[in-house]
């Protein structure tokens, strides 16, 4: 594997929030070595703006399956925290419409959510209180 498809892939892991495998074609060949390989590792922005300005994307655009990627992994990358992502919805909401912003804000509150119980239960897990699972 050459330095740019590590690198791409490397980027894509940390972007997407897991380890993302190489692939075939030139379709994957684009989007691993050309996209994540040259594009986002590009100097000028830190991975948090380009994350900030592709959720402002998606939102306008109302990709809110994309959105299910990028919220969850900015959020385990420690990129933005819940009130930071709160206040973009709010932001958004008056950008992108109504309709698509009121989604976005309650697909935020909702990956907010599985995001802080994730967290509880692996800091339970790690206290070594795997039975107390719902109790507060």
């Amino acid at each position: 594997m050459d330095e740019r498809r590590r690198r791409g892939l490397d980027m894509m892991g940390e972007v997407y929030g897991w380890e993302v495998g190489d692939g075939h074609g030139d379709f994957f060949a684009l989007t691993a070595d050309h996209l994540f390989g040259e594009i986002w590792t590009r100097p000028g922005l830190s991975l948090r703006d380009r994350r900030l300005l592709l959720i402002g994307m998606l939102a306008g655009q109302g990709l809110n399956d994309v959105l299910d990627i990028q919220i969850p992994a900015a959020l385990a990358n420690g990129e933005v925290s819940a009130d930071e992502l709160r206040e973009i919805g709010i932001f958004l909401l008056h950008y992108v419409g109504w309709p698509l912003g009121s989604k976005l804000c309650v697909q935020i509150d909702t990956l907010i959510a599985k995001h802080e119980k994730a967290q509880r239960k692996k800091a339970q897990k790690e206290n070594g209180e795997e039975g107390s699972e719902g109790k507060g």
